[in-house]
């Protein structure tokens, strides 16, 4: 059993962060050469991204909930005391 629903959303921003931490740890550690105002469309572009998978997400999540808003997985299959 999952402790917490999977949100793609910030599954997309997490990597869009760790993404920019690699451009940047890759030009301190002279490995390429990047610009200083790299990051502003990096990020812009990932966040967007990540907010569109977000609102998708949420639209597939809220389209399987049943009509008073409960997932088949709310409702255990059996009993326990």
């Amino acid at each position: 059993m999952l402790r917490h629903e999977f949100q793609p959303g910030r599954l997309v921003a997490g990597l869009v962060v760790i993404l920019a931490g690699v451009v940047y740890a890759g030009d301190a550690g002279g490995a390429w050469e990047t610009p200083w105002f790299a990051i502003f469309p990096l990020m812009v572009a990932g966040l967007f991204a990540a907010g569109a998978v977000g609102v998708i997400g949420r639209a597939v999540r809220r389209r399987r909930a049943g009509p008073d808003g409960t997932r088949a997985s709310d409702h255990p299959t059996e009993t326990r005391p």
